[in-house]
């Protein structure tokens, strides 16, 4: 729907006002933040590069060496990626030790580093919402025992449970590590949706829901934890974040990912003597987890403004 609005000052011209919904809003000024889309658009190239390159389950990838491949390590494994004149050559990230092509146990480990943090996500954004939700709903009991579960694991140091529970599931794969991890990274979340819900229970149009007699399951879903999406959202993007460095951190420690699979934190566990003598073993899994966590963060920033109703300016 467009208006037509006079100028007063100047020439007369006519000033088109377009009424857009609040998601469009929500999109444009996502797509607005600079910082958002290069973060967007390099976390989609490391995704598309990890998971097409070594293959994933039954497809096969476009790379040439595979990751449990063994081979002759060639020039001490050095890698043989050159900026100028640009060339890939036969192993760009350079060989290990027993002359496995590194770029494919790079995109091997990030492909396990991404996965693990996408179900740590998941879990903990499930959890986190569903405590959240009850403790700012329902109140009195409800409230006390769960907010007091909540802080007892706030209290408890993120690292230390994870690598507990990371030896314990480590064994048993990747998906029972990335549940085991979101079952401890949810309270975060579920503080900020109680907050968010606490504040949302007292509206007019929810005691108007309850007045008809609505089911507070059909209020929680239906009418107030999509007021809280933009919040759920955001925050399940930071969470994924810092599950990337969870994970990395727990790998590195001999927690996480265990062989013969192997994760980008199990690779600098596993060659971090190699700093001074072969720092290219050391350098290429840091560098992913670096850019993988930047840009996640990046996205969650252009999310949180976006969701944020101050940022009113949305450019034509």
């Amino acid at each position: 729907m467009t208006l037509s609005a006079p100028v007063t000052s100047g020439d007369a011209q006519g000033m088109t006002i377009v009424a857009r919904t609040q998601g469009q809003l929500v999109r444009r000024r996502f797509f607005q933040h600079k910082a958002a889309m290069t973060g967007l658009v390099v976390l989609l190239a490391v995704v598309v590069l990890a998971f097409t390159s070594v293959g994933f389950g039954p497809f096969g990838g476009w790379w040439k060496h595979g990751w449990t491949t063994t081979g002759r390590v060639i020039d001490g494994g050095a890698p043989t990626l050159t900026l100028w004149p640009f060339s890939i050559g036969e192993h760009p990230f350079g060989q290990d030790n027993v002359g496995k092509d590194y770029f494919a146990l790079v995109m091997r480990g990030t492909q396990q580093s991404l996965l693990v943090a996408l179900l740590v996500g998941l879990v903990a954004t499930s959890v986190g919402t569903f405590v959240g939700a009850a403790a700012g709903y329902f109140r009195r009991r409800t409230e006390t025992a769960l907010m007091r579960l909540t802080d007892v694991m706030i209290t408890i140091p993120v690292l230390l449970i994870a690598a507990i529970v990371g030896r314990m599931a480590g064994g048993s794969g990747i998906l029972v590590l990335g549940l085991a991890l979101g079952l401890v990274i949810w309270p975060q979340l579920a503080r900020l949706v109680r907050g968010e819900v606490l504040s949302l229970r007292e509206r007019e149009f929810i005691e108007a829901a309850r007045a008809i007699g609505t089911r507070p399951r059909r209020i929680i879903f239906k009418h107030i934890l999509p007021n809280t999406l933009g919040i759920i959202i955001v925050s399940t993007t930071l969470t994924i974040a810092s599950a990337i460095l969870v994970e990395s951190a727990i790998s590195f420690l001999g927690f996480g990912v265990q062989p013969p699979d192997i994760s980008l934190g199990q690779l600098i566990s596993f060659y971090q003597g190699a700093m001074l003598t072969r720092p290219w073993l050391f350098w290429w899994p840091g560098i992913l987890i670096i850019t993988v966590a930047l840009s996640i963060n990046f996205i969650g920033d252009g999310l949180r403004d976006a969701f944020d109703p101050r940022q009113n300016r949305v450019r034509a």
